[in-house]
């Protein structure tokens, strides 16, 4: 099995369930003991220094807190572009992680060039995601970090379909509801 860390999951235009209908999800980790991601378009109202303001420091503090997926949707994760590779505890792809558990918010600040902050997560259990795959419920596709901190993310779906062309583009066209075609 190939790792899908550092790859991004499009959620095909079957994918009904609530959680990822028309989602684009960042897979963080992934082994044979499962998977871990964060939905990259679904922003909430609710304003980083409104709610969690100790993380004020490491956005832009006005940034808007994403849902990251129906797991644990209480606790926030914070994904981020670092400067200072000692301060990430997960490495994605190259300089892109999340920040190690221990690390001093300060720092953490001033380590990090960009960064997104996530309401809960997406998870996997061992052989679940693989297979989604085979049932075709995802398009898998490679992440380009300006994808990640896109603004406004909410249409990020379409644009990913739309740049990959063809038939993925006349997807992205489609009605939620096939019946107002």
């Amino acid at each position: 099995m190939d790792s899908l860390a550092g790859q991004l999951l499009i959620a095909a235009p079957t994918l009904h369930d609530p959680n990822f209908r028309r989602t684009v999800v960042l897979i963080a980790a992934h082994s044979e003991d499962g998977a871990l991601g964060f939905v990259l378009n679904r922003p909430t109202d609710a304003v980083v220094s409104d709610v969690v303001d100790e993380l004020a420091a490491i956005t832009d503090g006005d940034e808007v807190i994403h849902v990251g997926g129906p797991v644990a949707p209480g606790g926030v994760i914070v994904l981020g572009e670092f400067d200072d590779p000692g301060l990430v505890g997960v490495q994605i792809d190259g300089d892109l992680g999340l920040p190690a558990s221990d690390a001093d918010l300060e720092q953490l600040g001033a380590g990090v060039r960009r960064a997104r902050v996530f309401a809960g997560h997406a998870g996997w259990g061992p052989g679940q995601l693989e297979a989604e795959l085979e049932q075709e419920d995802w398009i898998v596709a490679p992440m380009a970090s300006d994808d990640l901190f896109e603004e406004p993310s909410d249409g990020l779906w379409e644009q990913l379909l739309e740049r990959m062309g063809g038939a993925y583009a006349l997807v992205a066209r489609m009605p939620l509801d096939p019946s107002m075609n």
